[in-house]
């Protein structure tokens, strides 16, 4: 290859360009004449990364503190949970029979075949846990306000497609821990009112878990959610393109624009290539759970739902299953798509806290939660059951709109609190709003994660 020799005037920017196409093969001749030959390579090799992301993004949009390469590890984690999906496929057999059979024989005979169901277990985990944090990402920085709505909802919808997804999957090695795990988190479905015994029954393919359930979360987990993820993502990224890409702060809005197969490219290349080490050093360390056969004549004790569900199962040990599963839920998806519609101002576009006094508002509502989540913990497992003490009083009212009015006003009267003493913007009440729920879910998770024991009463981890 012959030597470029810069031309005069040319800028150091001209120059980086001209040894980055000559390192992929093109002519050096070529690049320093307007060729036809050289847009033809171009498109030719950029293609599909030209697609995905406009030839040109904002400079500012690079920052990692900004988005932290959440989004495209969601995309990464799908990829990788397809294509070790499909893999596995060819080994697994939907039948209680030969189910656990199939999986040993996966983990044991096959070359490679417990690294690959690591593999897949582990990044699963890690999709539902990093598509949760680029939504609160997105949340934090504004990016959820019109024109971008349609972006936040389609985002929530992927998240819970995510977590159905784990869920169907979850049965699949049809061992002890599986079992139950999901027998117990569809009987939570049969507390939602009218529909909620027939939507249970139609995903069981009966009164319980058998060959119809393994049949149609089967089907669910390769087939029906993976493309409904694929189509629904697709529409995600449109809608990201026609937003404008990456939300900016406004004093970022004249940041220049710089080329995105030199600056972007590079930066997701490093991503991908940490996540994918990550993924292979957990999945070489720690294996996928699998405990002994099925056994539907014998319940473990506790049987306890998986882990993301694990909040709404320690809900209902303090509430009424009315409220714990339905109404609490319900009102938190309800106000989560109704957010972009909140009037507000655009001072948080692109940053994640607009003052210091933001951040204090985050921390002191993750305190907060965090505290009286462990106090009314600790209250209904000390006080006497609301029924016993006040036996014609219907149960719905004793453990289910009381508490949930208290709970309710008590959220009510902190946050304005906060609002007076730290003069807090609107978004930053928003902020301070999701802080204090997720704070107290993740309180309520690992308490039933960690702290129940047999019968699920409170114990200490170590004297389970």
């Amino acid at each position: 290859m012959s030597e470029v020799i810069p031309g005069p005037g040319m800028s150091q920017s001209t120059q980086g360009e001209i040894f980055y196409l000559c390192f992929y093969g093109i002519e050096p001749e070529i690049l320093m004449t307007e060729h036809p030959a050289t847009e033809k390579r171009e498109k030719s090799r950029f293609g599909l990364i030209l697609h995905l992301h406009p030839r040109k993004v904002k400079a500012s949009t690079l920052r990692i503190s900004l988005t932290f390469g959440l989004g495209g590890m969601s995309a990464l984690l799908l990829v990788i949970q397809v294509v070790t999906g499909l893999l596995l496929k060819f080994h697994y057999e939907p039948s209680p029979e030969n189910a656990y059979n199939s999986i040993l024989n996966l983990q044991e005979t096959l070359l490679f075949g417990k690294m690959l169901r690591n593999i897949h277990h582990w990044s699963a985990i890690a999709f539902v846990w990093i598509a949760f944090l680029h939504m609160l990402r997105t949340a934090f920085t504004g990016a959820y306000r019109p024109p971008r709505d349609v972006t936040w909802i389609t985002g929530l919808a992927l998240l819970l497609l995510v977590v159905l997804s784990n869920f169907t999957g979850y049965l699949l090695p049809w061992d002890q821990l599986s079992y139950w795990a999901v027998t117990v988190a569809t009987s939570l479905l049969s507390y939602i009112p009218l529909a909620g015994e027939p939507i249970r029954k139609a995903l069981l393919g009966g009164a319980e878990v058998g060959q119809p359930t393994l049949t149609n979360f089967f089907n669910l987990h390769t087939g029906v959610i993976p493309l409904m993820i694929i189509a629904l993502i697709a529409w995600h990224f449109w809608s990201i393109r026609r937003s404008g890409g990456v939300i900016v702060a406004e004093e970022d809005r004249e940041s220049p624009m710089v080329d995105t197969r030199l600056h972007l490219v590079n930066r997701e290349f490093v991503v991908a290539v940490a996540l994918l080490a990550a993924i292979f050093l957990i999945s070489s360390l720690l294996d996928a759970p699998l405990r002994e056969r099925a056994n539907p004549a014998f319940s473990p004790n506790p049987a306890k739902a998986p882990w993301y569900f694990m909040g709404l199962q320690e809900l209902l040990i303090h509430f009424h299953p009315l409220f714990a599963v339905f109404i609490l839920p319900v009102t938190v998806l309800t106000a989560a798509v109704w957010m972009p519609y909140v009037k507000s101002d655009d001072k948080n576009r692109g940053i994640w806290f607009i003052s210091p006094a933001g951040i204090s508002s985050a921390k002191t509502a993750a305190a907060a939660s965090a505290f009286f989540t462990v106090i009314f913990i600790l209250t209904s497992e000390l006080l006497p059951d609301p029924e016993a003490l006040l036996p014609g009083i219907p149960p719905i009212l004793t453990t289910g709109l009381v508490p949930f009015l208290i709970m309710a006003s008590t959220m009510w009267l902190f946050l304005r609190s906060l609002k007076r003493r730290l003069s807090l913007t609107r978004p930053e009440m928003i902020q301070s709003v999701i802080v204090l729920l997720v704070a107290s879910y993740a309180i309520l998770t690992v308490t039933g994660i960690f702290f129940r024991g047999e019968g699920m009463n409170m114990v200490w981890p170590w004297n389970r």
